[in-house]
Formats: C-alpha cells, sequence, structure tokens
C-alpha cells in the first residue's frame, strides 16, 4: 500500500483486468516459490513505526506533509490521516544485537522528527490511539491529500454503499458512524517484517499466531478513543470495523479484511497470497506493465506488482509479505503491536513476539492440532480487551485441549520459550536477557501502557473534566516516553 498510485477513478473494465493480472501473478508466484534455492538466508527483522503529530496543547497537529517535508529522510513517510506519520526502519540480521540496532534508529528518527515537528510547533507522540482525538478529528477531512488514500477510500466506499459505523464496548461504550475510512487512521502501530525461508514459512506463520495473544495482553497501550474508555489495546476492533466494506448482510459469512485470518497455514505462504485473491475484492486496480510468468519464465525475479497491491489492502495482525528485492523472498509481517510507549518497551515488546515466534514454532505441529484456530483468534481479542486480565485458551498436552489459563501466569511460563526462541535465531544473550528483563519486570507490576493510561486518567479526573484530564494525561506521557524510562517504572503521582 506504500507504493505510489496516481488515479482515482475506475471502470469495470479496470477491475475485471485486474483480477486476470492478480491470476497470472499467482501462477508466477507459485513458480518462482518452487525455483531451487529461492528466498532461502538468514532470518532478518526489520520495523515499521506509525506516530501522532500534536500540537503545544496535546490535540492533533495536521501537517504531516510539512513535518515530512521539513524532516527531509527518505525512511519518513505519511500516513492516512494528516496528523499521522510513520517511518521505516533499517532490515537487520536476527543474528547478534538486532534489538539494540533497532531501538537506536527509532530514537534517531524520533529525534529527526521531533526537530521537524518543531518547526510547526509540534511534536510527536509514540502511542497505539492519540487520546486527545475527538470526533471531528477523524472525519473525511483528516484524510491526508495524497492519491492512494483518496484512492483507497473510494474503493471500500465502492464496496460498502454506506457510512462506517463503529461499536466497541467497554467501560464507556461506544457506537458512532464515521463518513469515511479515517477512523482508522486514528491507529498507530509498531509493525515487524521478519524474514523467514519459504521452507520455515508455514511453522514459522502458524507460532505467530499463537504466539500473539499473549503478546497483545502484555503490549496493550490504546485503552481510549474519542474520550472513552475502551478495551486494553482498543485498536484491534477499531481497524477491522474501520475498513470493513461488508454491510450486515455481508458480515455473517463474509471475512473481514482486516483479522487474524481463516485457519492454520499448511503448505505456505502461496496459499495465503490464493486466498486473499480468492476471499476479498480488490479496491485498487491500478495495473502494472509487467508479464510477470514471462518473467519467472526467463528465470527473473518478478515484480508481482497487482498481487502485492491487493495483499496490501488485506490487513491480517499477522500478513505474508513477498519481496522481490535480492532475487526474492518471504517475510512475515507481525502488525499486532502498538506504538510506544518508550522506546525500550518497543524493543522488549519485539524481542518478546519474535523469541516466542521462534521458540513456539519448534512446538508447534503439535499445538496446531491441540488448539483450534478459533481459540487462537479468539484469545487475540480476548487479550486486546482485558489485557493481563484475560483468560486464554491454551493447548495441552493432556486432553482434553485447550485449557483456560490466566494470561498473566501463561505469560510467566512463556518468557523461558521466548528466550529459547532467541537463541534460536542467534540474539546475544545479553540483548535477550536484557529486554526479556524489562518484560518480566512489566508483567510483575502489571503496568501496561494501557493500565498507566486508565490509572492516570482516573487520578487526574478527580479535579478536571475528562477532556482536560487527557490532555493532561498525554503530556505526561511524553515526558515519561523521552526519559527513556520503560513504562512500569512510570510514575502514578498526577
Amino acid at each position: 500500500m506504500g507504493q505510489d498510485i496516481d488515479r482515482e477513478d475506475f471502470d469495470e473494465a479496470d477491475y475485471q483486468h485486474f483480477v486476470e493480472l492478480l491470476q497470472q501473478d499467482l501462477q508466477a508466484l507459485r513458480e518462482l516459490v518452487a525455483r531451487p534455492g529461492f528466498g532461502v538466508g538468514p532470518p532478518s527483522v526489520g520495523a515499521e513505526v506509525e506516530l501522532c503529530l500534536v500540537n503545544p496543547d496535546g490535540r492533533p497537529l495536521l501537517k504531516n506533509l510539512e513535518v515530512v517535508e521539513a524532516c527531509d529522510d527518505e525512511r519518513v513517510t505519511v500516513e492516512l490521516n494528516r496528523f499521522n506519520v510513520e517511518f521505516m526502519t533499517t532490515p537487520r540480521p536476527l543474528a547478534g544485537s538486532p534489538f539494540t540496532a533497532l531501538g537506536a534508529e527509532i530514537q534517531e528518527l524520533l529525534e529527526r522528527l521531533n526537530r521537524a515537528a518543531r518547526t510547526h510547533d509540534g511534536r510527536v507522540a509514540a502511542v497505539g490511539i492519540l487520546p486527545t482525538l475527538r470526533p471531528q478529528d477523524v472525519q473525511s477531512e483528516a484524510m491526508t491529500d495524497v492519491a492512494r488514500f483518496r484512492a483507497l477510500s473510494k474503493g471500500i466506499r465502492r464496496l460498502r454503499h454506506g457510512d462506517f459505523d463503529v461499536v466497541i464496548d467497554g467501560p464507556d461504550p461506544l457506537d458512532i458512524t464515521c463518513d469515511d475510512v479515517t477512523f482508522e487512521g486514528a491507529n498507530t502501530s509498531l509493525q515487524l517484517h521478519v524474514r523467514v525461508s519459504p521452507d520455515e514459512f508455514a511453522a514459522t506463520f502458524n507460532a505467530a499466531q499463537i504466539a500473539t495473544g499473549p503478546v497483545l495482553a502484555i503490549a496493550g497501550n490504546s485503552p481510549t478513543f474519542l474520550g472513552h474508555r475502551l478495551w486494553e489495546e482498543t485498536r484491534i476492533p477499531l481497524f477491522k470495523q474501520a475498513v470493513d466494506e461488508r454491510d450486515e448482510v455481508t458480515e455473517s459469512w463474509r471475512p473481514a479484511r482486516v483479522s487474524f485470518g481463516t485457519g492454520w497455514v499448511r503448505e505456505g505462504a502461496l496459499e495465503l497470497f490464493t486466498e486473499t485473491v480468492a476471499l476479498h475484492a480488490p479496491l485498487l486496480p491500478v495495473a502494472g506493465h509487467e508479464d510477470s510468468v514471462a518473467a519467472v519464465r526467463r528465470g527473473e525475479t518478478p515484480i508481482l506488482e497487482e498481487l502485492r497491491l491487493h495483499h496490501g489492502t488485506v490487513w491480517r495482525w499477522n500478513r505474508a509479505i513477498y519481496d522481490p528485492k535480492g532475487g526474492g523472498h518471504l517475510r512475515i509481517e507481525l502488525r499486532c503491536l502498538p506504538s510506544g510507549p518508550s522506546v525500550i518497551d518497543m524493543q522488549a515488546n519485539m524481542a518478546l513476539l519474535v523469541g516466542l515466534t521462534f521458540g513456539l514454532r519448534e512446538e508447534v505441529e503439535w499445538m496446531t492440532t491441540a488448539l483450534p484456530f478459533e481459540n487462537a483468534e479468539q484469545n487475540g481479542y480476548r487479550a486486546a480487551k482485558h489485557g493481563l486480565e484475560a483468560m486464554l485458551l491454551w493447548p495441552s498436552r493432556t486432553p482434553p485441549s485447550p485449557q483456560p489459563i490466566p494470561a498473566r501466569a501463561l505469560l510467566r511460563e512463556l518468557l523461558p520459550t521466548a528466550r529459547a526462541g532467541l537463541d534460536v535465531v542467534g540474539v546475544d544473550a545479553e540483548e535477550a536477557d536484557l529486554l526479556l528483563g524489562v518484560v518480566a519486570e512489566r508483567l510483575e507490576t502489571c503496568q501496561t501502557g494501557a493500565h498507566w493510561q486508565r490509572c492516570m486518567l482516573e487520578r487526574l479526573e478527580r479535579d478536571r473534566p475528562r477532556e482536560a484530564a487527557l490532555a493532561a494525561m498525554l503530556d505526561r506521557y511524553l515526558e515519561n516516553a523521552a526519559s527513556g524510562e520503560p513504562v512500569h517504572r512510570w510514575s502514578l503521582d498526577s
């Protein structure tokens, strides 16, 4: 979805031609993954970090185009709404100290963006959902003036035929309507890209699906939206509903574009791309100029422009990625983590998710038999809603399986598995111990980003209305994040 798109309007012939090209790309990918040696290489990791721009009052600053221009860094780009920016880090080998390197680059880019934002009297916030958003901040006027976002909006509205209803339960339930996809721009994430060899893709992907629930439980950082106290990680239901093109009839049987998937992967990445083409109508039928099948048969690496574009408009929480660079390779995009709270927290969350994915991969064959996929999916939603208080279902070697276990107790049991997974991919012991130590301390205090925000808001509301309390809470959040201290050490003194 990051590629340039210079068209916004399409006719039915464009959509039909695009569907034909998708089938060609699938055939090309089928032949490519069968090529001896395709995608083989050591595992690596990179990250994308989404951020909000805020003004001195903590309100959204609608100047992302100007801030990105002032930043003047090719790693930085705009996102859907005018208060959103994103940067991409340099991929690193997983062997060694990848999270230290990623953390240093994230810190560097945060500082560059803050300097650029200050030229427009602003600052950046790494937080899952900006607490100070109001309904008027996320209507259609908020969309960044870029052709690809306008085209995306038109593509979804072509299928939906109506406004977008968002209904989320919680302490202060939310029921609201948006006239465009711009509610999605309220979400800011930390997304990991992990390169894996094709023969290890299925096992690694399934392990990531299993790991997502427990990791979400301890990584929550999005407890409010539009002044409502909702889930620990409200991004999960908000994103799903904000770009859902289904109506009241089709939502009962047609898969959502944002989901945990439809089942365990049995063979490899190809089946995920094939499923995306089969289940979801195109949104952006932009045709490229490549004959992908001919390119493969000439021994070249195809770009697969249409397939990559279409696959980028289906936002599964764990997603297969094909990249033609360097002879072509496959990645798993891990999309569940929120942005923030601090750099060290993001490093710890990355280490936990990667370590648990590779640690569980060693046992994934029996686990996918003992844990029905729908239970893994439910774990993701339960963890997003209740955080460390969630009750999760976990596979058991002793029947009946799965068995319920509190998320906090499960994570205690899984920390050695995450540590073993980091060993498997060659992460230095000192780095692994440091970052999983941050996770362990957060687990003991139970103070996640979401917990800190909720508790601080409660204290601040004692002597001021909610809107003022949210702004004051954001000020304290940004001060703490800038200190470099992990969130479990943040004070709750109001």
